[in-house]
């Protein structure tokens, strides 16, 4: 490949948005890497938020933390996991960003006097954005997905800037274009017209797909290949069925059912190099094959509102992953914490469980609901699992019932508490004073050591760890030696030792019943399940 030859694969969506364009996205990385290449994926959201820090879970799906602590749309969760890759800031854009960036440089005369205007210049800074992405990978092919669908003006600028990347270089610029096929129920057959819509939208703004994928309950009927292939002037080899499949990880070995990678690769101008997607083959057919359940309740309160798979997408890929390796089927139970605080007696329903997960979240909502979840599992040694917000419940519960601090609690939920067992962060004080609250948490990935002899320290196997990180408030200090005589153990602290990481009884006390201030799972990996996610099971199925 020439230097400055690279390659870019647009993901686009037709008809309407949640069809699987970042699994889609991720899994073209996928294929093209198991091919021999380097690739890069990059997000490209249309919100005017400058990250997706500051939108509500139940709004937009999980925020994923990145290595360097953006707070990014949960595709770069599903790259992540799919290319094994990490991801920071360069793999995100927003509108917000872009215009922000664009003001700025006219504010400092970087334009030199000139008008600024959205045609050419927010296209430009899009595409200075993607190149810098792809730079900082090194990547030889990138894959850029745009966030919503075409025909929505949001996505105008985003069309703009690809289409001017494609007219430069025809050869190195691909369109894929993700479409829904309906069936209606009383016809009981697959329809194209929506995607035939879709792509008319392109040619609008003069593009035209050189891919299409084509979503749907069931494989693409050679009818509808045939339809496209005429409305779209596409070879069927380029018109690619994308079915339903029993899990996210058969995408990538589907996809080349059709060849997908070696028909990429010629429209990219490249070698055809030999893939390998053994292990991918393996794993597909192996969690097909599990019938041992493991039954694990997520304790939580984003359930009434978007589906709890997006707000939860890497906790569930974590139990997921841990259990597969482990030879389980999950069996993922929602519980909403709230009807705990109206009933308690409700609580007993938790015994059928082998094990509690209670993840992130702000707000007080649920919250009293949570902690007493939370002692429960201790006094039923029932498995239990904090994350974040769920190891500051832990806390609190163990606060209140050992060390009789009747009112302890978090300053999140009740800034006035006179036990604040979890307090506001030092350097979060001034900026929650403020309302300074965009990017301003402690984010990214940080390091901890571990206690010997610990859960943590055996379900890790090293000394020292670095795990993610999104939150404004952590164990009081004040407090830590209270706990600890009282038999908590604060198995992870910070190298300076304020901050403490993780939380647990020992296991003479309790078979697992640990918490962490970070959040392990956007570290998990589906062929390398994080440590702690499978400690948690492990002691869950021995329950």
């Amino acid at each position: 490949m020439k230097k400055n030859n690279c390659k870019y694969i647009f993901v686009v969506g037709g008809v309407m948005s949640s069809v699987g364009k970042g699994i889609a996205a991720a899994s073209i990385g996928k294929i093209l890497q198991s091919r021999g290449y380097k690739v890069a994926n990059l997000k490209a959201d249309m919100y005017v938020n400058i990250d997706a820090g500051t939108i509500r879970p139940a709004e937009h799906g999980e925020v994923f933390v990145g290595e360097d602590g953006i707070e990014a749309d949960q595709d770069l969760g599903n790259y992540e996991r799919f290319t094994d890759q990490t991801s920071t800031r360069e793999n995100y854009i927003t509108t917000g960003q872009i215009y922000a960036e664009v003001i700025r440089r006219e504010r400092n005369l970087e334009y030199e006097g000139e008008d600024v205007e959205v045609y050419p210049d927010i296209p430009k800074e899009i595409i200075r954005r993607i190149e810098v992405c792809q730079k900082k990978n090194n990547s030889e092919i990138t894959i850029i997905e745009y966030g919503g669908t075409v025909g929505e003006y949001q996505l105008l600028p985003f069309l703009e800037a690809a289409r001017m990347m494609k007219s430069k270089n025809p050869e190195d610029v691909l369109f894929v274009l993700i479409s829904y096929l309906p069936t209606p129920t009383l016809l009981g057959e697959q329809k194209s017209k929506p995607t035939q819509r879709a792509v008319i939208d392109l040619h609008s703004v003069g593009l035209n797909p050189d891919f299409v994928i084509c979503r749907a309950d069931k494989p693409a009927t050679s009818d509808i290949k045939k339809t496209i292939n005429n409305v779209c002037s596409l070879s069927i080899e380029r018109i690619i069925s994308a079915p339903n499949v029993y899990s996210i990880y058969d995408v990538p070995v589907n996809f080349e059912k059709d060849n997908f990678g070696e028909t990429l690769l010629k429209a990219l101008h490249l070698p055809v190099r030999k893939r390998d997607l053994s292990e991918w083959v393996t794993l597909a057919q192996k969690i097909k094959k599990i019938d041992k359940e493991v039954k694990i309740g997520i304790v939580g309160k984003y359930f009434n509102f978007k589906s709890c798979k997006d707000t939860y997408i890497s906790v569930i890929e974590s139990i997921n992953h841990a259990s597969w390796a482990l030879g389980f089927k999950p069996n993922i139970l929602w519980l909403d914490s709230e009807k705990y605080e109206k009933d308690s007696s409700l609580l007993c329903e938790l015994d059928s469980l082998d094990g509690i997960i209670v993840p992130g979240g702000f707000g007080n909502r649920g919250v009293e609901g949570m902690i007493l979840t939370a002692d429960y599992a201790r006094l039923k040694k029932i498995p239990y699992f904090g994350l974040c917000l769920g190891m500051q419940i832990m806390t609190i519960a163990y606060a209140r019932n050992i060390l009789k601090l009747k009112d302890a609690n978090s300053t999140e939920m009740d800034p006035e508490t006179p036990h604040p067992v979890i307090a506001t962060m030092a350097d979060q004080v001034d900026k929650i004073k403020n309302k300074n609250y965009g990017a301003t948490m402690r984010l990214g990935a940080y390091p901890a050591m571990l206690k010997r002899g610990s859960l943590a320290s055996a379900a890790y196997g090293q000394a020292e760890i670095s795990e993610r990180h999104r939150h404004r408030y952590e164990v009081d200090n004040k407090y830590v030696e209270q706990l600890q005589k009282a038999g908590l153990v604060f198995s992870g602290v910070s190298p300076d030792g304020t901050l403490m990481e993780i939380a647990e009884l020992p296991k003479k006390d309790h078979p697992f019943y640990l918490g962490t201030q970070f959040h392990p799972e956007f570290k998990s990996r589906p062929f390398a399940p994080h440590p702690l996610f499978t400690a948690f099971v492990k002691a869950a199925k021995r329950k």
